[in-house]
């Protein structure tokens, strides 16, 4: 499969690039996806909730009333959680959410939603990308020149650029990553994809193994 590359104006170089039909042009397998979005999510969580159970409230633990002959419920505890104060049943408690998922998997999934974008002609080549200073009209501008500024954009770095990624940090619809960042979450949650030239090796380098 043949891209042309583009400059930062939007016009083509005259150049293209072969993208490995092992990697962009495979039979997608979308429960890979899922799975490795899924995982992404998860590790995400921090875990910290709290609630207070019985067990956790500060109290009298003395019966609080007799037994029998009240027409009422007995109740052995003032930390019941039918009473006001009392602890919470079942709430949340710290817990670690994270998942883990075979290797094999989650490259499986990468090549899946980038061969999916491909076939929604959805990827762009950019033959470098690079800011003299940290400044974000200048990267809207590029955004703009291929018509996805209004759009949901991932761009792809060969190596960590400063200038480009603080130019995109108030973004909210654009982020940056270099290529061993990449995952099948934002590859999936990107509308358009935009690779440096650089990045495209570093991909098939990464995702042959």
């Amino acid at each position: 499969m043949e891209l042309a590359v583009y400059n930062k104006k939007g016009k083509e170089t005259g150049r293209k690039v072969n993208l490995d039909k092992n990697i962009f042009q495979i039979n997608p397998n979308e429960h890979a996806i899922y799975l490795d979005v899924k995982q992404h999510l998860a590790n995400k969580r921090q875990g910290t909730h709290s609630t207070k159970e019985r067990s956790y409230i500060t109290g009298s633990t003395r019966k609080i009333k007799k037994q029998k002959g009240t027409g009422t419920a007995r109740a052995g505890s003032i930390k019941n959680p039918i009473f006001r104060g009392g602890g919470r049943v079942f709430g949340p408690l710290p817990r670690d959410y994270k998942q883990k998922i075979n290797k094999k998997v989650k490259i499986l999934a990468r090549k899946s939603a980038l061969s999916i974008k491909a076939k929604e002609k959805a990827i762009k080549v950019l033959d470098k990308f690079d800011l003299d200073k940290p400044y974000t009209k200048d990267y809207l501008k590029v955004l703009e020149v291929f018509g996805i500024i209004d759009k949901k954009s991932l761009v792809v770095l060969g190596e960590s650029n400063k200038n480009v990624y603080l130019s995109s940090r108030n973004l909210k619809n654009s982020n940056v990553v270099i290529a061993s960042e990449l995952s099948a979450y934002n590859i999936s949650n990107a509308s358009n994809l935009i690779f440096v030239e650089s990045a495209i090796l570093g991909i098939e380098n990464l995702l042959k193994k």
